[in-house]
């Protein structure tokens, strides 16, 4: 189930975001970039810019699509490894895309999770950078202006209600992460 998070909810969330980078961002982060990101989730101003949405395995929360600057930037994107390659984060974006009125979206993402941002229709803006030893892409998704609204479920709605799927835009991974 994907539903939006209450700001309880996404201060609940940050064990799994915390887990999750640590299984596969900090690795490739210095010791400066682990603790700069440890503290961007626990700064009270950097999440009360926060809307979101979450993945729900029953009663458990096993994914997280954050975004800021009025839904224009994603901030947080983290599904648990245990539930990767199962369309979770396909579900969460969709569900994102589907209430946004955003005609391009930005998001700093990680080395690790470029090439999924990728399938999910973003292209890169410059190079990997780094900031406060936090390393990553930035990129942007701009929406097409016929673009058809999508639904959680991954399809697409046609003018007349008829669901598309659309299973070839499926990403190979599910953990998105930016700092």
């Amino acid at each position: 189930m994907i539903k939006k998070l209450t700001k309880q909810e996404i201060i609940n969330a940050l064990p799994l975001v915390w887990k999750v980078f640590n299984e596969y961002e900090a690795v490739n982060y210095p010791a400066s970039g682990t603790q700069a990101f440890w503290d961007a989730i626990h700064d009270e101003g950097f999440l009360s810019q926060l809307s979101a949405y979450g993945a729900f395995g029953g009663e458990t929360l096993i994914g997280i699509l954050a975004s800021r600057n009025e839904d224009s930037h994603i901030a947080l994107f983290f599904v648990d490894g245990a539930y990767h390659r199962q369309g979770i984060g396909r579900r969460l974006w969709n569900a994102f895309l589907a209430d946004s009125d955003k005609d391009e979206i930005t998001v700093n993402s990680s080395l690790y999770a470029d090439g999924i941002y990728e399938k999910l229709g973003f292209t890169k803006t410059a190079e990997p950078q780094e900031e406060s030893g936090i390393r990553f892409v930035p990129m942007i998704y701009r929406k097409r202006k016929n673009h058809a609204k999508r639904n959680q479920s991954g399809g697409k709605l046609k003018s007349d209600g008829v669901r598309v799927m659309d299973e070839s835009a499926e990403p190979d991974g599910d953990v998105f992460q930016n700092a």
